[in-house]
């Protein structure tokens, strides 16, 4: 019975780092500690054996138990734009308090479709090409779920937001990394081919991307979409950071690239441009053929997001290019902030091109875990950071990732803690 449970695909495709999930090695040994494991585990779906609770959010417990600077959990602790605030409070009085339309109320959905044409030249038609979803993390999941069959493959490239790997297995798919390579996090265009050529139906694409900060130039977006086009497949992009770039980089729609468009589902969200996270806001734009089949998948997961939200959202929508030009400014100075911190404690790190996170080498500290390292930082120095090899496929142990979507005066803090860093040298 062990040795069947071992081999199926659930349990030999994925293999993260021996903090976050059991292994097959560690399923297979047959000892108490397994036996336990499987009483327990025969209660649950298999699919859930192969990855844990989300690391990013478990490093937020962590730092309310020390009570640490959370720079783990990439949320600001400053207010979103006053429109937003303001328009919220009005719609607490005014309303709408019941059910919007399953697939994000008219207003909003031509809101956003206003939006994408102004930023990257996109008509987008709000009635068949776009789906109102609860944040990004839904429209992923709707978006794989409406695009991969149970049993095939989806393109990762690695390092790779953790939401990735756990949505294709719960969609019953096989991930296949791609390895980005330090310290420019490209990507050999072979070792990409070869994902689809075994057989990937979909690639996940994240860009400005989370954790390491790179923005894919258009050569390399390119290159991907002739792959994607070659092998009659699909991009599903993760564009939430698409307004936090640094100069001189810039963001490249995939969807604007020629033949792209069909085979492009974006999946935005709100929550990192206005500093709402809590709202839970974000959409899916695609090809409506594909779009129809995202709305019947979010109708059935989540019915649709919170009215009220929806509503004050455009207030949002509809502020001036100041606005974005003022939020590359304000991260930018936060970025310099944190990164000269870094820098001054002699710190080794890559400088991100876009997003808001910083990863860090930890390596000469000595430890063989970094999730040990994060806790001791958060209990010992007082500073919450994410373990990188929640990140990366390969065997990578040796980073941690912080992000610096804070107050200046919370980022000076924690740069002032982190000042006896040293205390972790082994």
């Amino acid at each position: 019975m062990l040795y069947q449970l071992a081999h199926l695909p659930c349990f030999s495709s994925w293999q993260p780092q021996r903090h976050r999930c059991a292994t097959k090695t560690a399923i297979t040994q047959k000892n108490s500690t397994t036996a336990l494991f499987w009483r327990q585990i025969m209660h649950a779906a298999l699919r859930t054996a192969t990855f844990t609770d989300s690391v990013i959010r478990r490093m937020t417990r962590v730092c309310l138990q020390y009570d640490a600077i959370n720079l783990s959990q990439g949320f600001p602790d400053f207010d979103p734009p006053k429109e937003l605030t303001e328009r919220l409070a009005q719609v607490a009085t005014t309303g709408p308090h019941q059910y919007a339309i399953t697939w994000g109320a008219q207003n909003l959905r031509e809101a956003i479709a206003a939006k994408i044409e102004h930023f990257s030249g996109q008509k987008v038609d709000p009635n068949s090409e776009l789906v109102v979803t609860c944040g990004s993390t839904e429209a992923m999941m709707a978006a794989v779920l409406a695009t991969v069959n149970a049993g095939e493959k989806v393109a990762i490239f690695s390092p790779f937001y953790e939401n990735y790997g756990a949505d294709t297995i719960l969609c019953d798919a096989t991930p296949i990394y791609v390895p980005l390579r330090p310290p420019v996090f490209d990507f050999d265009p072979e070792a990409l081919e070869q994902a689809f050529k075994d057989g990937a139906k979909a690639l996940i694409l994240c860009n400005p991307s989370n954790p390491c900060g790179k923005v894919f130039t258009r050569e390399e977006l390119q290159t991907i979409a002739a792959i994607v086009q070659k092998y009659d497949a699909f991009v599903i992009t993760d564009e939430v950071y698409e307004h936090i770039l640094y100069k001189p980089y810039e963001h490249t729609y995939m969807a604007t690239l020629p033949g792209m468009k069909e085979r492009t589902l974006v999946c935005n969200s709100f929550s990192k441009t206005y500093s709402i996270t809590g709202w839970r806001l974000g959409y899916v734009q695609g090809p409506a053929h594909i779009i129809e089949a995202v709305r019947k998948v979010h109708d059935f997961l989540t019915v649709g997001a919170a009215a009220p939200l929806q509503e004050a959202l455009i207030a949002g929508l509809q502020l001036p290019d100041s606005y974005y030009e003022e939020l590359q400014e304000t991260y930018t100075r936060k970025r310099e902030l944190f990164c000269n911190g870094l820098t001054a404690l002699g710190l080794d790190y890559y400088k991100p091109q876009g997003a808001y996170y910083v990863l860090v080498d930890i390596g000469k500290f000595g430890y063989e875990s970094d999730l040990k390292f994060c806790e001791d930082l958060a209990a010992k120095v007082g500073v919450g950071a994410v373990p990188g090899s929640s990140f990366f496929r390969e065997d990578v142990n040796n980073y941690i990732r912080f992000h610096f979507a804070k107050k200046e005066e919370t980022l000076k803090a924690a740069l002032e803690r982190l000042q006896k860093i040293n205390i972790l040298q082994r």
